[in-house]
């Protein structure tokens, strides 16, 4: 078994917005991250909530660890590790009692490493959760999901809380996930520096469709963005351009060999 998560046509309706999720193709490999972007109501949310199983009602085939998850299947829940960006829990327990909660959910649930979390990330155990800052929610939401050892976390925009150098230490907490055996993340964040120091891989959605996976390697080396005139957009050999944005006079193309591309545009 190659992928631990595996997408394939996923789509989901929304009539009362207009929004739909179209024809969501990915697999994420064991022992690796993929950094999940695009734009504030691409579809990410969305995404992950078909993966869990939260959203009703999808088209297309979601597996998890090789199999499809039904709402019986505790064993796969077990595995999964979720933050979402928000409040996670309720906010009048503190995170003993949290604690105390998440043992009666999960059979794996580890109190030591779950009291190891709150010193490493300076939480107070007995201090109510509303109280807490954002930053602080999120890195008890990150301690939850820790601790109890999943092989899959799922972060909807974890890090967005963190100041610059915790988030940098939450970074190293990921990467220290993954080198454990068939451990892997999907990370879903707007931040591009987390994503150029963690992800192995990059999935693009905008507007509810996929516009690319690739290698982060091959996004950085390969793949360009550049900012042209409409007389020099149509000198683009279509199947360079991935995706592009037209602004006022100006057009942002998406190249998928940026090299080649500006070597045949035309110059003004």
């Amino acid at each position: 078994m190659e992928n631990i998560l595996e997408l394939q046509q996923v789509s989901k309706s929304f009539p009362s917005s207009g929004f739909r999720l179209e024809n969501i193709t990915f697999s994420l490999p064991y022992g690796t991250i993929m950094g999940f972007v695009g734009e504030n109501g691409a579809g990410k949310t969305t995404t992950i909530g078909c993966v869990l199983n939260t959203i009703a009602e999808y088209s297309g085939t979601v597996k998890l660890f090789g199999k499809k998850m039904l709402d019986t299947d505790t064993d796969i829940r077990e595995k999964i590790g979720v933050v979402y960006d928000g409040d996670n829990f309720p906010a009048y327990l503190n995170a003993n009692q949290l604690a105390h909660v998440m043992a009666g959910f999960y059979k794996q649930w580890d109190n030591d490493l779950f009291q190891k979390y709150l010193r490493d990330f300076k939480l107070s155990a007995k201090q109510k959760i509303k109280h807490y800052s954002k930053g602080m929610t999120m890195k008890l939401a990150i301690a939850v999901a820790l601790s109890h050892h999943p092989q899959l976390l799922i972060l909807d925009e974890a890090t967005s809380g963190l100041d610059p150098v915790m988030r940098d230490e939450m970074l190293d907490v990921f990467l220290d996930f993954v080198q454990e055996e068939g451990h892997s993340i999907l990370l879903s964040s707007h931040i591009t520096s987390d994503l150029e120091k963690i992800a192995d891989y990059i999935t693009f959605i905008h507007n509810g469709k996929l516009i690319m996976t690739v290698t982060k390697d091959d996004l950085l080396y390969n793949y360009a963005v550049m900012r042209c005139t409409e007389n020099q957009f149509t000198s683009i050999d279509n199947d360079d351009i991935v995706a592009y944005r037209k602004r006022d006079y100006q057009i942002d193309v998406l190249l998928a060999d940026g090299k080649a591309a500006q070597k045949n545009i035309k110059t003004p």
